[in-house]
């Protein structure tokens, strides 16, 4: 095989730059509801599944437990989501707030407006063939790590 038939580069830094590509596209339309693309992201699984305890959330979103509760905390300070006690002492409930499932649906038009801006850019073909590499791969790093 030659040297030009194998991958040339780290994946991971291609992988890192695609992603702060695409964020900054998500956050310049959603900074028109003044969210950032992580916000928008941890509203709307609060929303579809709130109450939830922040370990359970953190689990969904593949986050580390540490950015979460910074995060939270942020959201809680406007207002969007609260911060109660749940079944007991040690553990937490997140809900969000109607001011919270509002900015959501603020938030929701924003990020179809930047994924049909994205689907135009990139074309519709393109990210379809986008997303079935990344789902695959995704799903190939899971077993590989169990």
């Amino acid at each position: 095989m030659a040297i030009k038939d194998k991958p040339q580069g780290c994946t991971n830094l291609k992988l890192r730059q695609l992603g702060r590509v695409v964020t900054r596209h998500y956050d310049r339309y959603l900074a028109s509801v003044d969210l950032k693309n992580t916000q928008y992201a941890l509203l709307s699984h609060v929303v579809k599944l709130g109450p939830i305890r922040p370990s359970d959330l953190a689990r969904r979103m593949q986050m580390d437990a540490s950015t979460l509760t910074r995060n939270l905390q942020l959201l809680a300070a406007q207002g969007w989501l609260e911060i109660g006690e749940g079944k007991d002492a040690r553990s937490r409930l997140v809900v969000a707030t109607a001011a919270g499932r509002e900015k959501r649906t603020q938030g929701q038009r924003a990020w179809k407006e930047a994924q049909l801006a994205l689907n135009e850019l990139l074309g519709n073909e393109r990210v379809m063939a986008l997303h079935a590499l990344l789902d695959a791969s995704i799903e190939t790093l899971e077993e590989g790590t169990v």
